[in-house]
């Protein structure tokens, strides 16, 4: 009878997982750290961290320099503007005024919703170190940076009736954007107002000559 090999009986051996780049590392981290931002706030541990990316305490510190640091590097991303900043630029140019403005409202009001959260826990990271820190510095270039890509965008809607307007387009995206962070972000127990109230309220104010069939 042929003997069998030790070989034939060994189990196969386990492929030992790639190990992640410093990038990768950073990134994996960054997204276990987000969802915890959106539930608790600024106000999470390491181990909590840790045990949503499925690591050891210590491989956060091997990524980044303190709980600070990956706090803030997950609010960045949390907090980004370019896929709000893209929508508003598929917006049809060719829609009258009013409809253009809608459409953008209803994209602000999801993103303002969405964002609530890390907002708040943004303002706290910010209000935990002084206005001069490094750090400090960082969150609020972000906010700035952010901002600006959504005013410029949402400008931009406004721009083919810019003859018809009292202010510049810049200056009507701003007053825009303030009247949708205001009822969006703050809200608690009131329903927000609807896009078309919203638009109402900014345009009938804002156009030079009142409309009268309202298909402005």
């Amino acid at each position: 009878m042929r003997s069998m090999t030790s070989s034939s009986h060994s189990p196969p051996r386990r492929r030992r997982a790639k190990a992640l780049t410093p990038e990768e590392r950073r990134a994996a981290l960054i997204a276990a750290t987000v969802p915890l931002l959106q539930r608790h706030g600024t106000a999470i541990s390491t181990r909590q961290i840790a045990e949503a990316a499925g690591v050891a305490e210590g491989t956060i510190f091997k990524a980044f320099p303190d709980k600070e640091s990956l706090i803030r590097a997950a609010l960045i991303a949390a907090v980004d503007h370019t896929s709000s900043a893209t929508a508003l630029a598929e917006i049809d140019p060719a829609l009258p005024l009013r409809e253009r403005l809608r459409a953008a409202v209803d994209l602000l009001g999801q993103a303002a919703t969405a964002h609530r959260p890390f907002i708040l826990a943004l303002r706290q990271a910010m209000a935990s170190s002084a206005p001069s820190d490094a750090q400090h510095q960082e969150l609020r270039e972000h906010l700035i940076a952010g901002r600006q890509r959504i005013i410029e965008a949402v400008a931009s809607l406004f721009e083919p009736d810019r003859h018809r307007l009292r202010r510049d387009p810049r200056t009507a995206a701003h007053l825009l954007l303030l009247l949708v962070m205001a009822d969006r972000q703050d809200k608690t127990e009131d329903e927000p107002f609807d896009s078309a109230e919203i638009v109402s309220l900014l345009l009938d104010g804002l156009l030079v000559r009142p409309d009268t069939n309202g298909d402005a």
